[in-house]
């Protein structure tokens, strides 16, 4: 019996990948609890999901600190508090600080809309992401999940799941195909990590 691990989840938009998370661990697929959320953007749409499922949340405005290390540290503070065990970043736009990933190495996941280490990195975000992979022709692209470290989009992937492009693709076909295969895949790499099958090494 796989013990209820206590996940955290940073957003900085719509939340669709929260979603998911939340209905995987409502309906027992994933064996843990969301205990907070926490949002870059006052704005965000995702608030409003954490909300309706009851999840405390948590608006820290990146821009009111004056670095990406002290922001880290604010973010840091909260997760102690809530005790919790494994990080999820789903559409997180900012970059964390070393003091949070030594804390959490391994226990830090991020999901991105393209098959790393290709198209990843500062920037590269949203629809950004798919107008560069049709861009450079590419014949296929996809999701990861990936374990976060000190890089953009950097890190031990956990899982990549990959589709063909078609030939009347637009980074908008594209970004709504890859979203489905998000929402499997995110699931998926939680609940292998909440089961205890998922060891860093090296």
């Amino acid at each position: 019996m796989a013990l209820m691990i206590r996940i955290a989840v940073l957003v900085s938009g719509s939340g669709t990948n929260l979603q998911s998370l939340i209905d995987n661990c409502k309906s027992g697929y994933i064996p843990g609890k969301i205990v907070l959320v926490i949002s870059s953007n006052p704005k965000a749409f995702a608030i409003e999901r954490a909300k309706r499922a009851k999840i405390p949340v948590i608006v820290l405005n990146r821009k009111r600190y004056k670095n990406d290390w002290t922001y880290s540290k604010r973010i840091l503070k909260e997760v102690r508090k809530k005790d919790v065990d494994l990080i999820c970043l789903a559409g997180f736009l900012w970059k964390l600080a070393p003091n949070i990933i030594k804390e959490y190495r391994g226990r830090i996941m991020n999901i991105h809309p393209a098959l790393l280490p290709k198209f990843g990195g500062k920037g590269m975000y949203g629809l950004r992401v798919h107008k560069a992979v049709l861009k450079a022709g590419e014949k296929f692209s996809g999701a990861t999940v990936h374990f976060v470290d000190e890089k953009y989009d950097h890190g031990p992937i956990i899982i990549q799941k990959k589709l063909k492009v078609r030939n009347n693709e637009t980074p908008e076909s594209l970004a709504k195909r890859v979203l489905k295969i998000e929402h499997k895949i995110y699931p998926l790499a939680v609940r292998l990590f909440a089961l205890g099958r998922l060891k860093l090494q090296g």
